[in-house]
């Protein structure tokens, strides 16, 4: 189940994806999971800028940087994200309307709807 939730504007970075403008974030400080785990993923949160609504949550198949890495660190780039935005949006991601945050995982090039996610 989403949780409903908004991105704070300090930190965020201004995106132009098919003519709307978003803000996307990426978490500075790592969670416990993120450290402890080999697997502790990149978390990127984006909202549309001038209307938001609904949170796009994204689990990235990337590791964190503070996490326990034992491959090479892979970023997060606005080429990633406006990616991202698109296929969020095809997987039914309105960003204008008010609701609980749309969870998704992305692996490789691919991204499926979080479990639980509405």
């Amino acid at each position: 189940m989403g949780i409903q939730m908004s991105i704070p504007k300090k930190g965020t970075r201004k995106i132009l994806v098919d003519g709307e403008t978003f803000i996307w974030l990426i978490r500075r400080q790592a969670t416990n999971c993120q450290v402890d785990y080999p697997d502790g993923h990149i978390h990127v949160a984006v909202a549309h800028a001038s209307e938001p609504g609904s949170v796009l949550g994204v689990i990235t198949d990337k590791l964190h940087s503070q996490g326990f890495i034992l491959t090479p660190i892979q970023t997060v780039t606005p080429k990633d994200v406006a990616k991202w935005i698109k296929q969020a949006i095809q997987l039914g991601w309105i960003p204008k309307k008010s609701g609980r945050t749309f969870q998704v995982c992305v692996i490789s090039n691919s991204m499926i709807k979080a479990c639980g996610a509405d």
